[in-house]
């Protein structure tokens, strides 16, 4: 006897479902992070609250395991996970070095920053590395975001009604320096960038192509990550051959775990078991 499945927030036919399944779009972290890393309260929040140069991965799965859990997870599951982000930016403030002014990870523009951050870095690299994305659905994709945003405390009036709208949002904000490459970002971006001795630098620079590649140029410049022509041919190639060989590979390679156990979930509800 089948059980009504629980779906969680957004469920298998969400544009979400299917952008963040990818393990590819995996591959733009670096790109995100760099960009939220960019407004210098964010910097400094990560650099006061968080022991992210000694190990940024720890932080890294935390950020994936509450993500995860929000877009793939039951709907007490992701409600759980959420009421832990807000417990945590409740606890997150200080001064911002390079200006002296007082911040709060509470801040609809910090909130909507790092939320404009997630959703053009995915769009992005799926729409370049993994398939064409349809403009109605990159759409789709904001809009379900916007409903995360939301709950995590981002004003409802705060947020852009539209992808352009966010994009040129961001662009504004990147333009009046208000988003800007601070010392302190610089100092956290080698936890980024080389997180670890091992493998060598060419190979980590090589594992953050794709980041790099939509990474927007001024904040490029301001980390003073070098790129050039040859760099952008090489992505060129790199994302012609990920579109072609990504259909042909199984889906346990492609697809994130917390994807699979969602997928799992679902059908074991429609069994019954």
């Amino acid at each position: 006897m089948s059980r009504t499945a629980d779906h969680g927030l957004f469920g298998p036919d969400s544009v979400s479902w299917r952008i963040d399944r990818e393990v590819l779009v995996l591959a733009g972290g670096s790109c995100a992070l760099l960009m939220q890393l960019a407004h210098p309260a964010v910097a400094a929040g990560v650099a006061e609250h968080s022991d992210f140069r000694a190990d940024p991965f720890a932080r890294l799965r935390r950020t994936l395991a509450a993500s995860y859990a929000v877009v793939f997870g039951s709907t007490p599951r992701a409600e759980r996970a959420i009421r832990r982000m807000n417990a945590i930016h409740a606890s997150v403030g200080g001064i911002v070095p390079e200006t002296g002014e007082p911040y709060s990870a509470l801040d609809p523009a910090l909130l909507l920053w790092v939320h404009a951050t997630l959703v053009d870095t995915a769009i992005r690299v799926y729409d370049r590395f993994v398939a064409p994305l349809p403009d109605a659905e990159a759409e789709a994709y904001h809009a379900e975001a916007r409903q995360i945003a939301v709950r995590l405390g981002a004003p409802d009036g705060s947020l852009p009604d539209t992808l352009e709208d966010l994009r040129a949002e961001m662009d504004r904000l990147m333009g009046s320096g208000e988003v800007r490459v601070t010392a302190t970002a610089r100092s956290l971006a080698p936890a980024v960038l080389y997180p670890t001795r091992f493998p060598p630098r060419p190979v980590w620079d090589l594992a953050h192509l794709v980041s790099l590649s939509v990474l927007p140029p001024a904040i490029r410049r301001g980390y003073g990550i070098h790129w050039s022509r040859r760099h952008g041919r090489g992505v060129e190639l790199l994302a012609s051959a990920c579109r072609r060989v990504l259909p042909l590979v199984p889906d346990p390679l492609r697809h994130v775990p917390a994807a699979r156990s969602a997928e799992s979930r679902l059908r074991r509800a429609r069994s019954g078991r």
